[in-house]
């Protein structure tokens, strides 16, 4: 058997290629390329995918996250709950800004545990961060009431969450914003760097229009110190395509996950649980192992590739040593970070290659 890759962006482009390259091609031609139709289009059409009444495109899931804090003043002094076995990049969103994160441990579906953020809210807390880890919705009826109760900011990271819900109701539209990122591997990929905010407040929107751009609302007039972070025309167009077959896209991974649930069977391997009331796009399909180390070298010997998402938690990062966090600080997070693996999950993903999966994993003995 072939090496089986834990992702394969390829066949994502070839499914689509015709569409994708007549894309491209009429976005060389078109003679635009920044700030044009493409991304007017895109924004209209994801707003309306999410159920969002605005949405403005950027140029990175990060960027999205540290201008959402910025356009909503919070900044040094300031505090932000966030969930402890987050990617680096949603601790970056707060810290960029000057603000101070504060970790909350994770529950058993691998996001932020609602039951105890209220512990950790003090006079300095200024907002709560959800990220809707590896593709599912968090717990957030209990969320948006332990928010309106302290008067607090909601922002969501759904850089691994397009197109998820929780009661009927998408991520991102929880709060006062929602950060996206398009990012190749995404359910929703770019094939660059590319991200969005969602918001239904109109200023919000206006201000990270403005901001985007230089802060420029006009050509040459500028109204804040803005920076650079424009979708671009080209990811615009591209997105647009892979956004109009989500439908099929999703269904194709959910049919994958299930089969990988109903199949996969070794006490070894811890199956992810799916919270009630909350659907799963399924970003990465995340096994936990307490073997997890060994359990890796026997699939890269059986040719079967896993990632880890994530090994370092940020708080144990040498970029937030100036925190002081130690070994011991979220033993939770820090468990998960021992134990989760990614295995592989990809549109295009073979019969061939998930049943060699499911069988190498069965048959490992520890």
């Amino acid at each position: 058997m072939e090496k089986i890759s834990p992702n394969r962006l390829d066949r994502g482009f070839y499914k689509y290629q015709e569409e994708f390259e007549a894309k491209a091609l009429e976005v060389l031609r078109s003679g635009w390329y920044i700030l044009g139709n493409e991304v007017k289009s895109f924004e209209e059409e994801f707003a309306n995918y999410v159920g969002s009444k605005h949405c403005v495109g950027l140029a990175s899931g990060l960027d999205a996250l540290w201008i959402a804090f910025r356009v909503l003043g919070i900044g040094k002094g300031d505090e932000v709950i966030v969930q402890g076995n987050t990617y680096i990049a949603s601790v970056m969103g707060i810290t960029i800004n000057g603000a101070t994160p504060v970790f909350c441990e994770p529950d058993e579906y691998f996001n932020i545990d609602a039951d105890k953020i209220e512990s950790l809210i003090t006079e300095k807390t200024k907002a709560i961060l959800v990220v809707h880890l590896y593709g599912q919705a968090s717990n957030m009826d209990k969320i948006v009431a332990i928010a309106k109760k302290h008067n607090l900011r909601l922002v969501e990271d759904c850089a691994q969450s397009h197109g998820a819900k929780f009661n009927g109701k998408a991520t991102g539209t929880f709060g006062d914003i929602g950060c996206f990122s398009f990012y190749p591997s995404k359910n929703l990929g770019a094939f660059g760097d590319a991200g969005a905010i969602v918001t239904d407040d109109p200023k919000i929107a206006d201000d990270v229009r403005v901001f985007r751009n230089y802060g420029s609302e006009k050509r040459y007039y500028n109204r804040v110190v803005g920076t650079n972070s424009r979708l671009d025309e080209m990811q615009a167009g591209l997105l647009r395509v892979r956004l109009s077959h989500m439908q099929e896209l999703e269904d194709e991974k959910r049919a994958l996950c299930e089969k990988y649930l109903k199949e996969i069977n070794n006490p070894l391997i811890e199956l992810p649980k799916i919270r009630e009331g909350a659907t799963h796009i399924w970003h990465q399909f995340v096994i936990k192992c307490e073997s997890r180390d060994k359990l890796i070298d026997y699939l890269n010997e059986k040719n079967v590739g896993t990632i880890i998402h994530y090994p370092i938690p940020p708080h144990l990062s040498e970029a937030y040593a100036y925190l002081g966090f130690k070994e011991g600080s979220y033993p939770i997070t820090e468990k998960y970070a021992k134990t989760v693996l990614s295995i592989p999950l990809y549109n295009g993903e073979t019969k061939e290659e998930q049943d060699y999966v499911i069988k190498t994993l069965n048959e490992y003995k520890g």
